[in-house]
């Protein structure tokens, strides 16, 4: 298994560091613009293979080198001004440096999955699509997989269950337009419930990851162990349910469009999608997600669109 990382800012490095701790592969690629830190991050890791249960080659490249991979990561983003606090602010320049590296990295590599964790991350998982020409269950974006996790651990503290026992999703954008599936939410069979505690307790969690940012600058160990969950997913083909970003011409009544929604992940990428059963409130969120991130498609790159 090859697993390729391509942006070596910090959340590509924590992710690098993830794969090497859960041995996640046999051949690791860090690579992107600054390749004196690209270096830096392959040998410390090799350095980490002392601790490690099995032996891993790590290695640096270009990006245009990168090739033969399973799995290529795209955290490459343009850099955030310190005054961010909109994903889309970063969808114009990151849609360019994606016409740049999608075309030579489909190319170099034209078996791989791609999972896709810049932002705005819909919009860049669509593109993604339209410029490999890979088909949609190749190609998944890391977006409100973060935002389900952040409130589980919310609901968790407040009901004293297990994260990881609570079942819901937040679907829709990794940004303002998302929204907690609530309405079939449980935990041991139980409904966790739509109460106005419950919804306070989102509120916080569109917030959450700009909190992070404004207290430290970024954000990356979330991301990172997020994005890690979804490549174990792949590796040892476990099919596990997860949110992510996926493009797809029909879901749920929705046509040629890219959002969160639930699907089962395994070997071959994306094995299907799943259909949840939404109240008439979480219905008409879906719409008004789907609706912003189709004009935000069609306004930044409408030559991609059909």
């Amino acid at each position: 298994m090859k697993i390729a990382i391509i942006g070596t800012g910090r959340v590509g490095s924590t992710l690098a560091y993830c794969i090497v701790l859960k041995q996640l592969c046999d051949h690791l690629v860090i690579a992107g613009r600054n390749q004196e830190k690209a270096l830096g991050d392959a040998l410390d890791l090799q350095h980490t293979q002392s601790f490690c249960t099995r032996p891993m080659l790590i290695e640096s490249r270009v990006s245009a080198e990168v090739e033969n991979c399973d799995i290529i990561v795209i955290a490459a983003s343009t850099p955030m001004s310190s005054k961010f606090n909109d994903r889309m602010e970063l969808g114009e320049q990151n849609v360019a440096l994606f016409r740049e590296l999608i075309p030579v990295l489909s190319a170099n590599n034209p078996e791989a999955l791609f999972l896709i964790l810049s932002n705005p991350v819909e919009l860049l998982t669509y593109a993604t699509g339209k410029l490999s020409g890979f088909a949609p269950h190749r190609i998944m974006g890391v977006g409100t997989l973060v935002d389900s996790a952040r409130f589980r651990y919310m609901l968790s503290k407040k009901l004293n269950i297990h994260p990881d026992d609570l079942r819901t999703y937040v679907l829709g954008e990794h940004g303002p337009h998302q929204f907690p599936v609530l309405g079939n939410a449980q935990a041991g069979g139980e409904p966790i419930g739509d109460t106005p505690s419950h919804r306070q307790l989102f509120n916080q969690v569109i917030e959450a990851g700009f909190e992070v940012y404004r207290l430290k600058g970024y954000t990356n160990h979330a991301i990172a162990t997020a994005a890690s969950v979804v490549l174990e997913s792949i590796v040892a083909d476990n099919n596990r349910t997860i949110p992510l970003a996926v493009r797809f011409d029909e879901w749920m009544g929705i046509t040629d469009n890219c959002i969160n929604i639930p699907v089962v992940v395994g070997r071959s990428g994306v094995v299907r999608s799943l259909h949840p059963v939404l109240t008439t409130q979480e219905r008409q969120d879906l719409l008004v997600a789907s609706e912003f991130i189709k004009n935000a498609i069609m306004s930044l790159m409408p030559d991609l669109v059909g």
